[in-house]
């Protein structure tokens, strides 16, 4: 019963990572990855509460832009989002795992009204991939 309350408490240890809210999310999944000697269902479960903390962000976004934004008037920070994501396209949110960065990212990706499907895309292989490498290091340290 412990093994289900730590993969629990990784995946919303996980989900807050993704939010506003400061933590990090490499702990309980080095854990888990240490005290398991597997990595399938630690990134599985790691990523999956990642990429819906950073859907929740992406909705907040989306819905509190299109709340405080007037139609005609849009910010520079907005403008600059919205260029930077034009400037370097959706491979962005490759990126979504980077402290602080990815947090912005995830905002202007709402912010800027892009495409839910192709932001899942992103983000879910961005996260997916960093988690799997943190397992794999673990695995190969520990």
């Amino acid at each position: 019963m412990s093994l289900i309350y730590s993969y629990g408490a990784l995946f919303f240890w996980s989900f807050l990572a993704a939010t506003i809210v400061p933590l990090s999310s490499e702990p309980p999944l080095i854990f888990l990855v240490g005290s398991e000697d597997a990595i399938t269902l630690p990134v599985v479960v790691g990523t999956a509460g990642n990429v819906l903390g950073a859907c929740t962000t992406y909705w907040i976004s989306r819905r509190a832009t299109r709340a405080l934004v007037k139609p005609r008037k849009v910010s520079r920070s907005h403008e600059r989002a919205a260029k930077m994501v034009e400037r370097y396209g959706q491979p962005v949110l490759l990126l979504s795992w980077v402290p602080i960065l990815g947090d912005g990212l995830v905002v202007l990706a709402g912010a800027t009204k892009m495409s839910f499907a192709r932001f899942c895309f992103w983000v879910t292989l961005g996260k997916g991939l960093r988690y799997l490498a943190i397992a794999l290091a673990t695995l190969n340290f520990f």
